[in-house]
C-alpha cells in the first residue's frame, strides 16, 4: 500500500467538534496508506445536545456507534464514509428517579422510535478540504424513517503509520453539525425542549 504525507481531517459519520487529543506538530505530514478503516468502539463516541427550557443545554450519548472508512490518502476527497448507530444504546445518565426510566422514555415512539427505526445511518457523499487538516463532510443522514442530507466539519487529530496497541495504522477525528429534528419527523414538547440537536463525533480509526 502507498503512504503519502497528506491526511487531512475529516471524515465521517457519524457526525461527528474539535480540541487535539494527540500531540503532534504538523498532522498533515503523518503518512498512513490508503485501504479500509474501522471504527475502535473503545475510543470512539457520538454525544447530542439540545437546548432545555432556555436554561440549559442538555447532552446525551449513544453507546453503540460504528463507522468505516475507505480512505483514499492520495485524495482524501475521494475518500468515503458509512456509519451506523443503535438508537436503543441511548444513555443520558439520567439520576432515575424511583421507577422512572428515562432512556426507556427517549427510546419510545415520542423521541427515537426504535422499535420501529432501530438504527440511524450516515453515508458520505462528498468530502471538501478547508485546510490542511480540516474538511467538511457532506452525506446522508436516515433516522427516524426519514433521509435528508446534513454537514459535518472535521477536523484530524492525530494519525499514526503504526498503531502502539494492535497492528497497523491508524488516525483519528473530530467531528460537529447540526441536525433539526422536526425535519425527521418529531418536535416532542418543542419550542420548551430546542428543536435544533447539536452533534459531537470523536471517533479513533484502525487499518483493517
Amino acid at each position: 500500500m502507498s503512504r503519502t504525507p497528506r491526511l487531512l481531517a475529516a471524515l465521517v459519520a457519524a457526525t461527528a467538534l474539535s480540541a487535539p487529543a494527540l500531540s503532534v506538530a504538523n498532522a498533515a505530514d503523518l503518512s498512513i496508506p490508503s485501504g479500509t478503516y474501522a471504527s475502535d468502539p473503545t475510543h470512539t463516541s457520538l454525544f447530542w445536545s439540545v437546548n432545555h427550557l432556555g436554561l440549559s443545554n442538555y447532552k446525551a450519548r449513544f453507546n453503540t456507534v460504528s463507522a468505516m472508512v475507505e480512505l483514499n490518502a492520495e485524495d482524501v476527497t475521494q475518500s468515503t464514509m458509512t456509519a451506523t448507530i443503535e438508537m436503543a444504546s441511548v444513555d443520558t445518565d439520567y439520576p432515575f428517579p424511583e421507577n422512572t426510566d428515562f432512556n426507556a422514555e427517549l427510546v419510545s415512539g415520542d423521541w427515537l422510535n426504535a422499535s420501529d427505526h432501530p438504527q440511524a445511518t450516515f453515508t458520505s457523499t462528498e468530502i471538501v478540504k478547508t485546510g490542511d487538516t480540516t474538511a467538511t463532510i457532506s452525506g446522508d443522514l436516515s433516522f427516524r424513517g426519514v433521509t435528508l442530507p446534513i454537514k459535518l466539519d472535521a477536523e484530524l487529530v492525530g494519525a499514526v503509520e503504526d498503531h502502539p496497541f494492535v497492528d497497523g495504522a491508524a488516525f483519528g477525528i473530530q467531528a460537529v453539525g447540526m441536525i433539526d429534528r422536526t425535519e425527521f419527523g418529531f418536535g416532542t414538547f418543542a419550542p420548551m425542549i430546542g428543536t435544533a440537536v447539536s452533534i459531537e463525533i470523536n471517533a479513533e480509526f484502525i487499518e483493517q
